[in-house]
């Protein structure tokens, strides 16, 4: 396994990792036991050339990292290169060469003969042997350059071979092919090349991982990847699909750290789509939110009795988890699961209360409220039914009010009854959701100064008519933590800031209803 998050990750449209996060990355690629990383490359930019310095500084326990630069230029002699000399001088004993292999390329890109071509990769890679390093070779754009020209394809090959290539990459780099044409192409690479073959893949056509794992089962036994595929234009192969289905599907030993390791994919899939900015795709095989998510209530059903009836593998396998959705589409099992999973209550499906809670659900489903993801709200409804909920305050009245001008603020007031107290407050803040907020835990914190501990870490908006416009209907989600656990409230309205702190004030609510049963305080 190769991966290259750390080069060709960086190459993915708004990705710009800093440089503590990519030794973060590398060191827990390294603790995977990843066989090698690559880490940059050093003649881009001084960052990739920092990036090695502290891999070299810190050192890695597992992995090696493998520097990435482009053959030597056509007019330029190897040992003359600046792009090759910095791969000498970054302290790898590992070079990542990539050299052209498809004759569209050499004549029309690089502007030179095929003859030329050959001995500037056997120069590249010669340079590299001599002063020790392992070269692993990348043959750009192979599979079209095979289809176009199968013998001069394989004539790069030869010569990257002969210059001492240790591994030849074949590389889709315009991620067009097909999971079939991989198949019959590593098939007839493999039986005329003798030294072992690679694969890169690209999304363009949406078969990176097939392809990756069709190259495998044809033949190849070096593979290389991206955490959660990110990558120049559509991405590569994930990681995060590939190793798993290499090890649990295939019986494939892809990293050292083996099952171990795998119960990491879902932490490091999050970890990189936070250090790299982009958004998490919850419905990503294996590693996403949503991977395990049931919500059709036959399927909740059945998994209840053996989860392997919808369910390929257990989620812990790979540090992911099973999500019960609680939705108009529920059944009593859904039900009973939920409660299990966010109250610890066991209940039977004989029960009166899950009857009313069930046609509470389908109701709010008609209005439109989506209940999803909203485990706050869920457990809210749950209390109320089983009598475990003691009101801890009540929202008498409250407005918001939004200045003009270049330094506008919001404004908000709250009238709210705690116990026999009654209280008005006002908030200044950033806008009006904020301002309310403010205004409401100024009353609140006095009585429950624990709430101070809970913060709002995501705040979605969502309009779920096809019509929109500005008196469309909203759903609001609004996420929370306290540091140790996190939970979603959600409200719909034809208002954005009336549904906001509705939502709100659920959020808090929900934290104090929890506090006082893991308290054993009950209504």
């Amino acid at each position: 396994m190769l991966d290259t998050t750390l080069r060709e990750g960086q190459q993915c449209r708004g990705v710009n990792f800093t440089l503590d996060a990519r030794i973060r990355i590398a060191r827990e690629l390294d603790d995977l036991g990843i066989h090698f990383i690559e880490a940059g490359w050093p003649a881009a930019n001084p960052k990739d050339r920092e990036v090695f310095k502290k891999l070299s500084e810190i050192g890695l326990k597992n992995a090696r990292a493998a520097a990435f630069t482009m053959t030597r230029r056509k007019d330029v002699p190897a040992d003359k290169d600046s792009n090759l000399n910095e791969i000498l001088e970054c302290g790898v004993d590992v070079a990542v060469v990539v050299g052209k292999s498809w004759s569209l390329h050499v004549k029309e890109v690089l502007r030179t003969t095929l003859e030329d071509n050959l001995n500037i990769v056997a120069d590249s890679i010669q340079y590299f042997r001599e002063h020790g390093l392992e070269v692993i070779f990348d043959a750009e754009h192979f599979f079209d350059g095979y289809k176009e020209d199968p013998e001069y394809a394989l004539s790069v090959l030869r010569a990257a071979e002969e210059a001492g290539a240790r591994t030849l990459v074949l590389a889709d780099t315009n991620g067009g092919c097909l999971p079939h044409e991989i198949a019959e192409i590593v098939a007839e690479v493999s039986e005329r090349i003798k030294r072992p073959i690679g694969i890169h893949t690209h999304n363009d056509s949406g078969n990176a991982l097939a392809n990756t794992l069709m190259a495998v089962v044809s033949g190849v036994t070096h593979v290389q990847t991206t955490i959660n595929g990110i990558g120049e234009r559509t991405g590569n192969a994930d990681l995060c699909q590939v190793i798993p289905n290499l090890e649990l599907k295939l019986g494939i030993k892809a990293m050292k750290s083996g099952l171990k390791g795998l119960k990491k994919l879902t932490d490091l899939s999050n970890m990189v789509y936070e250090l790299s900015g982009l958004p998490k795709n919850r419905y990503q095989p294996y590693v996403g939110e949503y991977a395990f998510a049931h919500k059709a209530g036959i399927h909740i059903d059945a998994i209840m009795k053996n989860r392997r009836a919808y369910e390929h593998i257990d989620p812990e396998l790979v540090g992911n988890r099973r999500f019960i959705t609680v939705s108009d589409l529920s059944g009593k099992s859904a039900l009973i699961a939920s409660l299990s999973e966010l109250l610890g209550i066991e209940l039977d499906k004989r029960s009166e209360e899950l009857s009313a809670i069930l046609e509470e659900v389908k109701q709010l489903g008609l209005k439109e409220v989506s209940l999803d993801d909203a485990t706050g709200t869920i457990s809210l409804i749950f209390l109320k039914y089983f009598k475990r909920y003691a009101s801890k305050f009540e929202i008498l009245e409250w407005a918001s009010l939004v200045g003009c001008g270049d330094r506008s603020k919001a404004y908000g007031l709250v009238k709210v009854k705690v116990g026999d107290k009654v209280i008005v407050e006002g908030g200044e803040g950033v806008g009006p959701v904020h301002a309310v907020d403010v205004a409401l835990r100024k009353v609140l914190e006095q009585e429950y100064p624990e709430l101070k501990k809970v913060k709002l870490i995501d705040y979605r908006v969502i309009l779920p008519e096809a019509e929109r416009d500005t008196a469309s209907l909203v759903r609001v989600f609004i996420k929370f933590t306290n540091g140790h656990e996190s939970w979603t409230t959600t409200a719909t309205s034809t208002n954005i800031i009336e549904a906001s702190f509705e939502a709100l004030i659920q959020g808090l609510d929900y934290y104090l209803q929890i506090r006082d049963l893991k308290l054993g305080k009950v209504a």
